[in-house]
């Protein structure tokens, strides 16, 4: 799900060993307790352009007599939960226009009956259903827009996040400099 809504190619988001680089330790906001930090770690790599790379490990049955801690059904609430809210953050315009074209399809879908009985009798006697399907028509248009909105944010804050990327590199490039002094 990530590879397609992230375009990117992780083979496997949650086992494996990862490595961080300082530029990625000073600039990764730790918003996820628990489980699904696996998941934010990965996406805020991928969406900053971030060097990934995979080491597959082999899976084994656990031994004998040990429990799994995890719970398939809530971790996998929260993962899912943790990818949707990311990409609402980090793709604002793609969310909000899949939230906007299903809104929208709704609405015409409650629309074309009163709309068709109209048109043969002149009367419109589903007339909550009318104002429902408007709203609901209403409530797209509004997500696009939202969608357009929070992403000229993002945008800002993607170039707000390269400049202080810079800031890091020159942070380290510092402190490397006056050890090397001391």
């Amino acid at each position: 799900m990530i590879n397609k809504l992230f375009e990117s190619d992780i083979k496997d988001i949650m086992t494996g060993y990862r490595a961080f680089s300082y530029r990625f330790v000073k600039t990764f906001p730790i918003l996820s307790k628990g489980f699904e930090i696996e998941t934010e770690m990965t996406i805020h790599a991928v969406a900053n352009n971030m060097a990934v790379r995979n080491v597959v490990t082999d899976y084994r049955d656990r031994p004998e007599g040990s429990e799994s801690k995890l719970d398939t059904v809530s971790d996998g609430r929260k993962v899912l939960g943790t990818i949707f809210r990311l990409l609402r953050g980090y793709r604002p315009m793609f969310f909000f226009n899949i939230l906007a074209l299903i809104l929208f399809v709704i609405g015409i879908t409650m629309f074309k009956p009163v709309l068709k009985t109209y048109l043969l009798t002149g009367l419109v006697p589903q007339f909550p259903t009318l104002i429902v399907s408007c709203f609901v028509i209403l409530a797209g248009i509004l997500s696009f827009f939202t969608g357009l909105i929070l992403n000229a944010v993002a945008d800002k804050n993607r170039k707000d996040f390269e400049f202080r990327l810079q800031q890091v590199t020159f942070n380290k490039q510092l402190m490397d400099q006056m050890k090397k002094r001391s």
